[in-house]
């Protein structure tokens, strides 16, 4: 179904904005898809994007600025999240053997095994977006990182 559809509106005042919206609502949608995919398993959209930065890392540790860096949404407070996910047992703070001042995230075992279970709902997912087939998704990334670029 097409936006205007969606949104049950005839006329956009020209095709500029009516892209604007379209992007605004599909980001919206997808959050709103991945927050009811996520919420069995206890953990947030900001959560598991923590997670997945920390299994990246290979169990060499991370600082809080540093997950922050590579957050995809930047707004969250990382400090926060991490507390969370302490409370949850999926990550340790430990003190940087480097500067005592710092301190190092790691992921637990418990937090890869998390991953691991969520990792089927997301496959399954990533099979329905494969279906746009793999021209169209280049070309959407490729629109998408011009879309940025261009506004900005």
């Amino acid at each position: 179904m097409g936006i205007a559809e969606e949104l049950k509106q005839s006329h956009f005042q020209t095709e500029a904005t009516k892209a604007i919206v379209n992007v605004i609502y599909t980001g919206n949608w997808i959050i709103q898809r991945q927050q009811e995919m996520f919420k069995p398993f206890g953990v947030t959209m900001q959560q598991y994007n923590v997670l997945r930065i920390l299994k990246g890392q290979q169990g060499k540790p991370m600082t809080v600025l540093a997950i922050t860096e590579r957050m995809l949404d930047r707004m969250s407070n990382a400090s926060r999240l991490v507390d969370k996910l302490l409370e949850k047992q999926l990550v340790e703070r430990r003190q940087c053997p480097n500067d005592r001042r710092a301190v190092d995230i790691v992921i637990l075992p418990a937090g890869l095994a998390l991953l691991e279970r969520m990792e089927g709902d997301l496959k399954k997912l990533g099979k329905k977006i494969e279906a746009m087939g793999n021209e169209n998704l280049l070309r959407l990334n490729e629109l998408l990182d011009e879309f940025r670029t261009s506004i900005f």
